[in-house]
């Protein structure tokens, strides 16, 4: 027997449909190349969206191409997301951070004919230009007076398009497993591989974000998300702000500065942010030294890396600030787990919760996780037994774009089970909570035993002194592998590496003690703001150990 219930396709236009009739009036404040503070409403957001479809089909634009952005946190590019998609292509957005090569090949391997560029990008698509050559258009994300000078043949300006067109648009309906966006991964080892996000992912991801244990997002909320709308969808904020009606507070390319961070905060009353943790440190020490505070922030939420604990108390007791870590990544859309209490922990004391608010949190609705050992055995969740963490659910990825999808093949990251393999080393406590120890890749082999390289850096960074750390794994003659770690100070700062190991010393288990510690002036992220630990790697490829 089939139920009597209707069968509406989940469409990323139904979002903006929906936020233009029951939130027209809540704004979206952008920090623009040509505009300091730009506002404008729901509404108007809606009506330049359909242009903005209509400028697409003008440009030839057709069902399934991908569409590519290089853009930060503004809303022409939000603009670009619903249009896009919407009107049944697909919103590619590539990281302008990474190296020109990898941009290029990301650009070509893609077959993105339509570029929509910053303009403080262009630069880079003008040394690019020889090397895309199935790019046939570029359009500038500003006005005609900002328009920067181009030898780009057919470059174009976004809002001269968006004049010439109505605001006259049926937004189509199609299966809703149909593609409405694409992020490649920052590919730290072979060439980036692109994720392919469904308008039904999305929305499922959206629709699950936002429940009171995971956002609680709302209309009651002012969100400023710093995470980059080039990575992972600004972590589904786009999509859910506008499904709740949450005013956002889009810092453009300002995403990493500290004063503009604040005033933007406190002007607009924000109420919850979210980014990885190198940016949060900088805020913090901004704050401290300006003197300034937010009052209006609530909460933090932290990504992309493991959060130190200095982060969490910092905020908590400087700012009346609740930071809340979450897991996930580019395959994963990228929710997969969040801190959140649960019934029972009400009386739990300060260093109980800050305790757990160091874990990754627990599992959301839409998203199975289990571990395994090296037989694929299944792990019990005691939070002492430590695995190769998989996923499965209805936003993660089953393949990439352009290779296999059939499990078990070599190019593709699903296991015969049905399980994304995502190459992280956890632990699950049985409350659920998830500890993520270390990658596959970065786990120290020391001596027959694993040592966790997140658990030394967390360890590490919680000195008042040190401002980042990053430990590897090097050669030693008798362990075959030792941590080394590697400190940055913080400004106007110094130790020694004995005092740095007497710190540790009664914070670490005796094979987890660093054998050598370096010092220097900063850390190599990537662009997404990780620390690449390859090219520390590369970097310390010959180190000696001094006692070894």
């Amino acid at each position: 027997m089939q139920a009597l219930m209707m069968n509406t396709p989940l469409m990323i236009s139904s979002i903006l449909k929906h936020a233009e009739k029951n939130f027209p009036q809540v704004e979206m404040v952008s920090v623009t190349v040509d505009n300091p503070r730009h506002r404008q409403n729901f509404k108007t957001f809606a009506r330049r969206s359909r242009q903005l479809a209509n400028v697409l089909e003008s440009l030839g634009a057709k069902f399934g191409d991908r569409i590519g952005t290089l853009a930060w946190n503004d809303y022409r590019h939000m603009e670009l997301y619903y249009a896009v998609s919407g009107a049944g292509m697909i919103c590619h957005t590539i990281n302008p951070r990474l190296f020109p090569e990898q941009v290029a090949y990301i650009i070509n391997h893609a077959e993105d004919k339509i570029l929509f560029v910053d303009a403080l990008v262009m630069p880079l698509i003008e040394a690019l230009k020889e090397h895309l050559p199935k790019v046939e258009t570029v359009v500038v994300l500003t006005d005609k007076a900002h328009m920067p000078e181009s030898s780009l043949p057919n470059v174009l300006c976004y809002e001269e398009l968006l004049e010439a067109q109505s605001d006259d648009y049926d937004w189509p309906e199609f299966d809703e497993n149909t593609a409405s966006g694409m992020c490649y991964t920052s590919g730290t080892t072979g060439n980036p591989k692109g994720v392919v996000y469904s308008h039904r992912s999305t929305l499922l991801h959206a629709l699950s974000g936002a429940l009171p244990d995971v956002t609680g997002a709302s209309n009651l909320q002012t969100t400023l998300p710093v995470v980059p709308m080039f990575h992972v969808n600004a972590w589904g904020a786009p999509y859910a702000a506008l499904m709740v009606g949450t005013k956002l507070v889009l810092p453009g390319p300002k995403m990493a500065d500290g004063e503009t961070l604040t005033d933007l905060m406190v002007s607009e009353e924000v109420t919850v942010t979210s980014g990885v943790p190198t940016i949060w440190m900088a805020l913090l020490d901004y704050l401290e030294s300006s003197n300034k505070t937010i009052p209006s922030l609530e909460r933090v939420s932290v990504g992309g890396a493991a959060c130190p604990r200095s982060i969490i108390e910092r905020f908590r007791d400087q700012h009346n600030c609740t930071v809340v870590q979450g897991w996930g990544m580019t395959e994963t859309s990228p929710l997969g787990t969040v801190f959140a209490l649960k019934k029972g922990m009400e009386d739990y004391s300060t260093e109980q919760i800050t305790d757990l608010q160091c874990l990754q949190g627990r599992g959301v609705f839409g998203i199975e996780m289990c571990i395994v050992d090296e037989n694929n055995e299944e792990l019990p969740w005691d939070g002492v037994a430590s695995g190769a963490l998989k996923v499965r659910g209805n936003w993660v990825a089953k393949g990439y774009y352009g290779l296999s999808d059939e499990p078990g093949s070599e190019d593709c990251p699903v296991d015969e089970k049905g399980w994304f393999q995502t190459g992280d080393v956890a632990a699950i406590t049985p409350e659920g909570y998830l500890q993520i120890t270390d990658r596959t890749k970065d786990v120290i082999k020391s001596g027959g035993e694993w040592i966790s390289s997140i658990e030394i850096e967390n360890a590490a960074v919680n000195h008042p002194d040190i401002a980042e750390a990053a430990v590897i794994g090097r050669y030693h003659p008798k362990w075959t592998e030792r941590p080394l770690l590697i400190v940055v100070m913080q400004e106007g700062k110094s130790l020694s590496s004995e005092a740095v190991s007497d710190f540790l010393k009664d914070k670490l288990h005796k094979m987890a003690m660093p054998d050598g510690v370096e010092f220097i002036d900063e850390l190599p992220h990537t662009a997404t703001g990780k620390i690449n630990k390859l090219a520390l790697r590369e970097t310390y490829q010959d180190y000696k150990f001094p006692a070894a």
